[in-house]
């Protein structure tokens, strides 16, 4: 169960359509689908990366978190609800290609990974995000794993699905697709933060 919320949570981060978004359908109509996911590729670890820091700083801190547990799984779900309402309140409008000079699939990956993991703050996302799942409550070495691969393979997951869509309609998406798109991610982390405070109510 664990890992299909964490697939939910990677492919819930993932889709709103940004920067880097924006860099992926650029480059897959320009070079095709290989050169677009394998930015996101580079995405993909730099969210495994931040998910990787949480998680086992949850393990870490378990015997801390130790009868705090659904407390911090409440303040997470709560977190979840409020990061879902701000993406749907945000709008997902047009963004601007972000930059990245790279002539190989591997230094596109690398390119994609460095501006993803330019933002710290991601970090402070999956905190909460992990909080809500109840990771705290059993804060190991194979749950924070578990964890981070169902993040990695979720975003992967939408990666592929936003390259291979491009690709194959070898056209730009459609004015209203990133509303959609943020729509959809808000709906989904607002979900899964409600999934959060049922059993800890």
């Amino acid at each position: 169960m664990l890992f299909f919320k964490a697939v939910l949570l990677g492919f819930a981060v993932a889709i709103p359509l940004g920067p880097i978004g924006a860099l992926c359908i650029a480059r897959t109509l320009h070079m095709g689908f290989a050169a677009g996911f394998a930015g996101g590729v580079g995405t993909a670890l730099a969210d495994a990366t931040y998910a990787a820091f949480a998680a086992f700083g949850f393990a870490a801190m378990a015997g801390v978190l130790d009868g705090g547990a659904g407390w911090v799984r409440i303040l997470g779900g709560l977190l979840l609800i409020g990061l879902g309402i701000r993406g749907w309140l945000s709008g997902g409008g047009q963004a601007t290609p972000a930059t990245a000079n790279a002539r190989t699939l591997i230094t596109t990956a690398a390119a994609t990974y460095a501006l993803t993991i330019a933002n710290p703050a991601t970090i402070l996302s999956f905190v909460a995000m992990f909080a809500g799942l109840g990771l705290a409550e059993d804060a190991t070495i194979a749950t924070a794993s578990i964890a981070v691969a169902g993040v990695f393979l979720g975003s992967l997951a939408w990666w592929a699905i936003l390259s291979g869509g491009v690709a194959l309609t070898r056209s730009r998406l459609p004015a209203g697709f990133a509303r959609l798109v943020s729509r959809l991610s808000a709906v989904m982390l607002i979900g899964l933060g409600g999934w959060a405070l049922i059993p800890a109510l």
